[in-house]
């Protein structure tokens, strides 16, 4: 949203993100453009990306997946462990600026 130009090689591409990321965006956008820009903000997010549900698999292996990552020294969020727990199941990559995940399998690491 704030243009970083690293990420415009997949502004062609079909995305695909979660209410929960949707949440996350919403919070950044009403914190630096207040609510009626975020409004029309995330009306075009939703128009350019699947939204994608989740269910209670997803749940359980993000949460799991976050405990392990803790025993490692990881401090992930659990919206970042569901996003990338999704995208394993979809079998796309999960595309990220986030340095805890930049070795992880299936993370496309953009920074």
């Amino acid at each position: 949203m704030r243009g970083n130009r690293n990420y415009e090689q997949y502004a062609d591409l079909e995305l695909a993100t979660t209410e929960f990321n949707l949440l996350e965006l919403s919070y950044a956008l009403v914190r630096d453009y207040g609510k009626f820009k975020t409004l029309e903000l995330l009306s075009a997010v939703r128009d350019s990306f699947e939204v994608v549900k989740v269910d209670d698999n997803d749940f359980v292996n993000a949460s799991e997946f976050r405990l392990q990552s803790k025993k490692q020294g990881k401090k992930l969020s659990l919206i970042d462990c569901l996003g990338y727990v999704v995208a394993k199941r979809m079998n796309i990559k999960f595309l990220t600026g986030d340095e805890e995940f930049k070795n992880l399998e299936n993370v496309e690491f953009v920074k």
